[in-house]
């Protein structure tokens, strides 16, 4: 195939992603300069299209962003009033006490949000301060220089043809340069997996965790709506199948979240996440508070769960990894936007040390030594026992140790547990389907339970079905051949859009299908298939989901 001629555009800094993180770069960078030229591109069809949080928002990055956020109208409108923990049985609940946990694990002074909204907010913000931001916008290539360093990337290609030829409409995008790139894709971002390859970012790391989130907003009775509400449970329904636990938020105007995460490092390969989630909402704590109400929107997103010893090298020749793709999640607190908002300052203060010096195409070792040693870092530590301790104990030896070990770091700064390892990968953590139990999962009832397809369509998704798969499987044969037999293919089950499936024809051969139209970029499949052998990769710009206020 003949390389592909584009225009090119010179910046000072190119940011992929108008999440918090990107978002918080590119303000900081103008407030620094305001002669910097700074870029953000979003692959979403708008900005906050595809951001998936919980959320309780700690402030403290917005008050060290822009410490006048209040009077500038953020949309953190639903201060925390009540924390409740509950661990759940089947039909039943205790409620652990709130005196017992450590500082860091209350919620007062932090915020319910739709992250979405606080990022349309910080885009708004960004482009008073003269940061361009291009929504609609995929990076579906990085831009190397001659010394091998990151010079830019590839933004806005459309109209190819599904094997990838350029169609009648084809339009080859642009090469966006710039002295620095600075990813902000999310978790599993399809260009930092790239760098991390590429410049072996992981080696001397520990492999990165994820879970599954799962969301929806409802409408509830007033009467059952405790405004500034917040509840997070533990147990059922997943017991020893899994790690995980439940979010129960009550924003405004009678609207609450209620949201899943599965930890991906669960073995018994039947697991079903998405039926979890729904199968959850019918314990009766869940179940009466949703009575009468309406579901009006659905989405999922994997979150990073490996903390303090995951994170892997953040800089690279020509850039910085910020946020959740360098997974920068706090998981006993369920809160990563706050660090990813730090991250975005930190590396654009490295960024404009480094451009006012004359530089441009280094590693920013001024981020990787804030990083490690400042609030993010102070923030990660507490805790970086929590997650290794829930995946070998389980959930009630975890409660005491984690607890125990996060006092004795908040209290001493130090822990005698050390640095705990994770070890395998969550792919690598996936048994073989002989060795366990299928699960029995209820029919959704189409009240407060859902099947994936109906809940999709409340995710506005769409992508333009004419274009190359982005769903590429690097040995088509692997699903049926491998996966099949030996996994009973769990990509049938991991996925919460109802992507793959394997199709059964009487007097055929099984066949794996892929119905990349209903992907909301999750990139559970790129985390959790047991061979490693699928690879997501960013479709056409403006394709995937629309949340609205997720």
């Amino acid at each position: 195939m003949a390389e592909t001629e584009r225009e090119s555009m010179e910046y000072d800094v190119v940011i992929v992603g108008a999440g918090p993180a990107g978002l918080s770069a590119a303000i900081r960078l103008k407030q620094l300069d305001s002669d910097l030229d700074v870029v953000v591109l979003e692959k979403g069809s708008e900005v906050g299209a595809h951001i998936l949080s919980g959320a309780v928002l700690d402030p403290c990055g917005l008050d060290a962003l822009i410490p006048d956020w209040k009077e500038k109208g953020a949309p953190l409108n639903v201060p925390v009033k009540k924390d409740n923990f509950y661990v759940l049985g089947e039909s039943g609940h205790v409620r652990i006490p709130n005196w017992p946990m450590p500082p860091l694990m209350n919620n007062h002074g932090n915020y319910i949000v739709s992250m979405g909204n606080v990022c349309r907010w910080m885009a708004t913000q960004a482009e008073e301060l003269g940061v361009e931001v291009f929504p609609g916008m995929a990076c579906s290539e990085l831009v190397y220089g001659e010394g091998g360093e990151v010079k830019g990337v590839v933004a806005g290609e459309f109209g190819r043809n599904p094997d990838g030829t350029p169609g009648p409409n084809y339009e080859p995008g642009m090469e966006l340069h710039g002295k620095y790139v600075l990813l902000g894709e999310g978790v599993r971002g399809s260009l930092s997996k790239q760098v991390m390859a590429k410049y072996d970012l992981s080696n001397g790391h520990e492999p990165q965790k994820f879970g599954l989130g799962m969301k929806e907003i409802w409408e509830v009775d007033p009467e059952k709506h405790r405004e500034g509400t917040v509840t997070h449970t533990m147990g059922w329904p997943l017991g020893r199948n899994a790690g995980g636990g439940s979010f129960i938020y009550h924003l405004e105007n009678n609207q609450v979240y209620v949201g899943f995460v599965v930890h991906l490092n669960y073995e018994n390969p039947h697991l079903h996440p998405y039926m979890e989630f729904q199968r959850f909402k019918h314990h009766p704590v869940v179940a009466e508070l949703l009575k009468g109400g309406k579901r009006v929107a659905y989405g999922a997103r994997a979150i990073s769960e490996g903390g303090w010893q995951s994170i892997p090298k953040v800089v690279f020749p020509g850039g910085a990894l910020l946020g959740c793709s360098a997974g920068l999640v706090n998981v006993p607190r369920i809160k990563g936007n706050h660090n990813a908002m730090l991250s975005g300052k930190a590396a654009a203060e490295a960024a404009f040390a480094a451009i006012r010096d004359g530089r441009r195409g280094d590693a920013l070792t001024a981020y990787e030594d804030d990083l490690r040693s400042g609030p993010v870092a102070r923030d990660l530590k507490r805790v970086r026992n929590v997650k290794p301790l829930w995946s070998k104990y389980g959930l009630t030896a975890s409660l005491a140790l984690g607890g125990l070990d996060m006092w004795v770091n908040t209290l001493f700064g130090g822990s005698i547990l050390g640095t705990l390892k994770h070890g395998k990968t969550d792919a690598e953590a996936t048994g073989e389907a002989s060795k366990f139990a299928a699960i029995d999962y209820p029919r959704p009832d189409g009240k407060l339970s859902f099947d994936r397809l109906t809940n999709v369509s409340f995710s506005m998704t769409n992508h333009e079905e004419s274009q190359p798969c982005h769903l590429h499987l690097k040995d088509p044969s692997i699903p049926i051949s491998v996966n099949l037999p030996k996994y009973d293919e769990p990509a049938q089950r991991y996925c919460p859009a109802g992507v793959y499936e394997v199709a059964r024809e009487e007097g055929k051969e099984p066949r794996f299908v892929i119905n990349f139209q209903n992907c909301v970029h999750c990139k559970t499949c790129d985390i959790k298939d047991p061979s490693q052998n699928i690879d997501w990769a960013t479709p056409q710009g403006g394709d995937g989901p629309n949340y609205p206020n997720m």
